[in-house]
């Protein structure tokens, strides 16, 4: 509120908090899937604002590639103590070592799509009946096609043209023996409301968001981190470059930034006069032309 004025940004707070509150109304077994990115971490501290002052009646659900930011994995971590939060971790590796999947080989290997098996086994696993992830409908067109309750059948997978709809924000949580819903509070906000959302609540985020020195290497189009995890062409090298995340997921696939952004009201700036869109840089987008849908479809995030 400002100047004794609702601003957009109390709207969709309110909106947001509503829906989670309804979570905590209709599911029995809800969890937050946690990346660890500035969209679940909005979603986290919005779960804290609707509870508050009890604790987060959800757990967090962390799906671990094995090959994430170190940035990352440390800021889960102290968030979780600070929240008093409950985390699960769903290992890919230990998807690949039971053979539930196979990993990928060769320069653009990437263990992304394989969060989608670790996903579902854990979700069943611990019979969750509603997923609240940070997916927005700006980020990609397959988003757009998601509601705040989005219905997953018993293998988990999403139907696009079997939406129940959500006239005056009246959601319908009912489902059958083995299905879940995931859940979208944020669906109507934009990559620039969560960042002035962050700048407004003060929400402490991962250094890997500000302007750093990184090893990078450049390839089709994009810099990437120059990691252990990576294996180079023959033609390419790694070079020190001032870099950030628009976005965080596996390494093998997050595009980075070159910036100088190493403030908040400077990554606002950045994302005000930029024309490149958020997932721009994710490498997983490009594999074709329906890449996210296909994996929606399947049962990823």
């Amino acid at each position: 509120m400002k100047d004794g004025k609702i601003t957009h940004l109390h709207e969709l707070e309110s909106e947001a908090i509503y829906v989670l509150r309804e979570v905590a109304a209709q599911f029995e077994r809800p969890v937050i899937l946690f990346s660890g990115g500035k969209d679940s971490i909005v979603v986290t501290h919005l779960a804290y604002k609707a509870f508050y002052p009890s604790r987060i009646p959800f757990p967090l659900l962390h799906i671990d590639t094995g090959h994430n930011f170190r940035e990352t994995i440390q800021y889960r971590d102290a968030l979780v103590e600070r929240l008093g939060a409950k985390l699960i971790v769903g290992s890919v590796q230990e998807s690949i070592d039971t053979g539930r999947v196979k990993e990928e080989t060769g320069y653009n290997a990437s263990r992304n799509k394989l969060q989608t098996t670790t996903l579902l086994d854990t979700i069943e696993k611990y019979k969750f009946d509603a997923a609240i992830g940070g997916a927005r409908r700006d980020e990609e067109k397959a988003r757009a096609k998601e509601r705040f309750f989005s219905h997953r059948d018993e293998f988990g997978q999403w139907d696009p043209k079997n939406q129940r709809p959500e006239l005056w924000n009246i959601f319908n949580g009912l489902k059958n023996v083995g299905e879940h819903f995931r859940i979208f509070p944020i669906s109507n906000w934009t990559e620039m409301d969560v960042w002035q959302y962050i700048y407004r609540e003060n929400i402490e985020m991962p250094s890997i968001y500000y302007t750093h020195e990184r090893d990078v290497f450049y390839r089709d189009g994009q810099w990437l981190a120059a990691e252990d995890c990576m294996k180079l062409r023959p033609d390419e090298t790694v070079e020190r470059r001032r870099v950030r995340c628009r976005t965080i997921g596996d390494i093998s696939c997050t595009g980075l930034t070159l910036s100088q952004a190493d403030s908040m009201v400077d990554i606002i700036d950045e994302i005000a006069a930029t024309r490149i869109t958020e997932r721009g840089g994710r490498a997983d987008d490009k594999r074709s032309e329906t890449a996210m849908e296909d994996r929606k479809i399947a049962g990823y995030f």
